[in-house]
């Protein structure tokens, strides 16, 4: 039998920027030690046309793997968490019939102590996409269901983002709550964990996200001044499920 991972709290982080954009402030506060799998961690196929997405941010293909993993160790430094990258590539790359088997393997593996967190995947389908895959590999190794962290810059553009209404905004909203949305169908979801993050906390903060460089200038058409202190970046927010009935 595989000896299981010494973490206590596993990340799963849909690219290498996820986990320090979303939990960066709430991760020293979980049990470690702590490891962050970016799923979306491989290569793109050799050969393969540049995605749209890695043109913007100034790459060729295999560029930016290689630098984001590389940009992707430092923030794991930062957090003081453990780098796992799975052999899977980014969306655009992916080849029909090519799925993150290895995340189900390694999801397989730990021991039911470790607490796994996954995103929401709020206007994210790819995100929404890993989230469900967690789901279904955590319950057919018989393990707890995952906690699930907000996904940002997108539902930190709530008004209510970062008070106790947050929740049931993401209720009601039509724009930024349909994952949550869907969630609340199959599961009855409570507030775990809620940081507005402090001065101190927000510096630890961008120094991890300043980490992914690369990405971040790609982000601000859609997402404005999304690194401001008042920005969606100020707090963090995750839930438990539980089934319904």
């Amino acid at each position: 039998m595989p000896v299981p991972p010494p973490w206590s709290t596993l990340v799963v982080s849909p690219h290498f920027d996820d986990a320090a954009l979303f939990l960066a402030g709430l991760l020293p506060t979980l049990p470690g030690p702590p490891a962050v799998v970016t799923v979306h961690g491989g290569p793109p196929p050799p050969g393969a046309p540049v995605s749209w997405w890695d043109s913007v941010c100034g790459f060729t293909a295999a560029e930016a793997h290689r630098v984001r993993s590389a940009e992707d160790a430092r923030a794991c430094e930062l957090l003081g968490a453990e780098q796992v990258l799975i052999d899977h590539p980014d969306g655009p790359y992916v080849t029909e019939g090519d799925a993150p088997d290895a995340l189900d393997a390694l999801l397989g593996t730990l021991a039911p102590t470790t607490r796994v967190l996954v995103p929401l995947g709020t206007n994210q389908p790819d995100h929404e996409a890993v989230r469900l895959r967690a789901e279904r590999a955590l319950a057919a190794a018989g393990a707890p269901a995952p906690w699930v962290y907000a996904d940002l810059p997108y539902t930190g553009h709530l008004p209510e983002w970062g008070t106790p209404e947050a929740s049931g905004a993401l209720a009601a909203s039509q724009k930024w709550g349909t994952a949550y949305q869907e969630l609340t169908r199959r599961h009855r979801v409570t507030v775990e964990r809620e940081l507005v993050l402090s001065d101190e906390q927000w510096a630890a903060k961008r120094a991890a996200v300043l980490s992914h460089a690369s990405q971040l200038a790609a982000l601000a058409p859609d997402h404005g001044n999304f690194l401001a202190r008042s920005g969606p970046l100020r707090a963090e927010l995750i839930w438990t499920l539980e089934p319904q009935g």
